[in-house]
Formats: structure tokens, C-alpha cells, sequence
């Protein structure tokens, strides 16, 4: 990752702009009135005969089926493995014009608490590995329908991303990773868009994209399965602040907002944490070609403008 703020000169170098999901003519099969169009749901939330969260299967899933990992070697450089798993849809909300800015705390929590519990379901199922929940926020980010949903996925391995991340934690000496990343961003203050006694948000020294935001539970907990409810809840309330925050600053622009845990079965040191990553630029040749980010917002100045936001 390299920070380049002169880069944000350029004409055209910092335009957001979030392509419209396309409008469909079949009723939205995530709003109230609709359940026969997904499959029967796996949970919901919410009083008798009105949801607030519903998490449905994915129609149409990337993972299905309960099959063990078995990798086929097919010739010198070429393998493949069945795509086993668990893929759902999580639907945040039965707001179809809402998105995770416009929850109020209490339904936050009610996400979180519907992602707490998927992640218990997941590491209970044989042959899932790690669970991943997303949110895509935008045609830019990969959304396809535009009433505001989720994704919660269990595969039967762990990625190159979390195992890259595993390391990072095994490597630091000085006790849990994250906890002194808090601790430090804390004091300096700096980076800090938000803290309170559940949880607190930065923008990381080592931001790759523009306004990338990292919100950490104050309390220490590798599966985010195990996190107590008030812990899960602060990170949820904390998500729903930052994003009003962006969308004020920035307007509605396109972003994926990602959750780490660590993988299943693994009692190596891991803080759970979710990702805030706006889309307001675009990876170009070189980062392609390198896997080296510029970042031309950095992460001083990203913090100071949402911190002028009220809320």
C-alpha cells in the first residue's frame, strides 16, 4: 500500500458515483408480502407475523452441498474441488428504499444478532471451514437487487485473505494484534472516527482504498460466534453510525462491508472486526499488476472529514 494525497488533484481522480442496481418488473422478492418468491426461511426476527431480519437460502448459491473437500488433480497445474458449502441471504431490513445507514439501533442489533447466530449454525455443520458474511451496497460494490440485503457464506476452506491474516496476528509479538492497534489509535487519536465502550472505528494506518474504515470490538474474542450480545451490538450500532457518516460526506456511494472472524475449529489469536471499504475509485493496471493499493485519501485526513459529520 502506498498513500499518493497528490494524486487526488487529477481530474476525474476522486468521482463517485454508484451505478443504479437495475429496476426489475417482478415484485422484489425480499419485501414483506413476497416470501413465496425465496426459499423457506432459515430464521427470522422479529413479533408474530411481521419480520424485521429474515435470512433465507440463496437461490441461486456459489457453495451448496454438504460433501467433504476432496481437491482432483487434474494434470501438473491443473486442480479443482467441489463447491461445497452454505450460502443465504440475509435481508436487513423490510424497507425496500432503507440501507444499513438508515437502521436505527435496535435493528442493527437485530442483524447482528441474525449473523451471531448463523456463524453458531455454521461452525456446528461438518466440512464448513470459515463463515463469511458481507454486505454489497451498490451495482459497484455487487449488488444485484437493490432492497438492502446480505450474504452469509460457509466454505469448506479457509481463504488466502484470513490465513494472510492469521499471520499477521502469529507474527505480532507484543500480545493480540488488534487490541493494541485499538489501544494505540485510541491515544493518538488521529485516525479515530468513533469510539464507545463497546467498540471503536478507524481508519487504518494502513488504509489501501479512500475513506476505508476498520471497526474493532473493544472486547477480545477470536470467534465473533462467541462475542457476548452486547459486544455484538455495539459493532452493529457502530456500523450503522459510520455509514450515515459516509453517506453524509461522500453521498450514497457504492461499498462492501466485510466480517472477520476466525476460521472455524481454530484457537489460534484472532480479534474479530469488520471492514468498511468504500468504492470511490478504481484499481487500475498497476494495482492489478502489483497488488500494491493507492491510496490517494490518507487516512489522517479521511478520519478528520467524517469526524466533522455529525452523529
Amino acid at each position: 500500500m502506498t498513500i499518493s494525497a497528490d494524486r487526488a488533484f487529477r481530474p476525474s481522480a476522486f468521482d463517485p458515483r454508484m451505478l443504479p442496481v437495475e429496476a426489475d418488473s417482478r415484485p422484489c422478492p425480499f419485501c414483506p408480502g413476497h416470501e413465496e418468491s425465496t426459499l423457506p426461511a432459515l430464521e427470522t426476527y422479529g413479533p408474530a407475523g411481521q419480520w424485521l431480519v429474515r435470512v433465507v437460502p440463496n437461490l441461486y448459491p456459489a457453495f451448496s452441498g454438504n460433501d467433504p473437500l476432496h481437491v482432483e488433480h487434474l494434470g501438473p497445474v491443473f486442480t479443482q474441488a467441489r463447491a461445497s458449502g452454505i450460502h443465504e441471504v440475509l435481508v436487513i431490513t423490510p424497507d425496500h428504499d432503507a440501507s444499513f445507514a438508515d437502521l436505527d439501533e435496535k435493528q442493527a442489533g437485530l442483524v447482528m444478532a441474525a449473523i451471531r447466530d448463523r456463524f453458531e449454525d455454521h461452525a456446528a455443520q461438518p466440512g464448513v471451514r470459515y463463515t463469511q458474511a458481507i454486505v454489497n451496497h451498490g451495482r459497484e460494490a455487487g449488488a444485484s437487487i437493490y432492497h438492502p440485503h446480505g450474504q452469509i457464506l460457509g466454505i469448506p476452506f479457509v481463504p488466502k485473505d484470513l490465513t494472510e491474516e492469521e499471520a499477521g496476528f502469529a507474527r505480532f509479538v507484543g500480545g493480540c494484534l488488534l487490541c493494541t492497534t485499538l489501544e494505540a489509535e485510541v491515544e493518538a487519536g488521529y485516525r479515530t472516527v468513533l469510539e464507545d465502550d463497546g467498540a471503536v472505528v478507524i481508519c487504518p494506518f494502513w488504509s489501501g482504498t479512500p475513506f476505508e474504515m476498520l471497526i474493532i470490538p473493544r472486547a477480545h474474542e477470536s470467534h465473533l460466534q462467541d462475542a457476548k450480545p452486547g459486544d455484538v451490538v455495539a459493532v452493529g450500532r457502530a456500523v450503522q453510525r459510520i455509514l450515515a457518516k459516509l453517506r453524509s460526506l461522500l453521498g450514497d456511494v457504492a461499498y462492501n462491508l466485510v466480517f472477520h472472524a476466525a476460521p472455524h475449529m481454530h484457537d489460534h489469536t484472532f480479534h474479530w472486526h469488520a471492514h468498511v471499504l468504500p468504492k470511490v475509485t478504481t484499481r487500475a493496471g498497476f494495482e492489478l499488476g502489483t497488488g500494491v493499493l493507492i491510496n490517494i485519501v490518507a487516512p489522517e485526513q479521511a478520519a478528520d472529514e467524517l469526524n466533522r459529520i455529525d452523529g
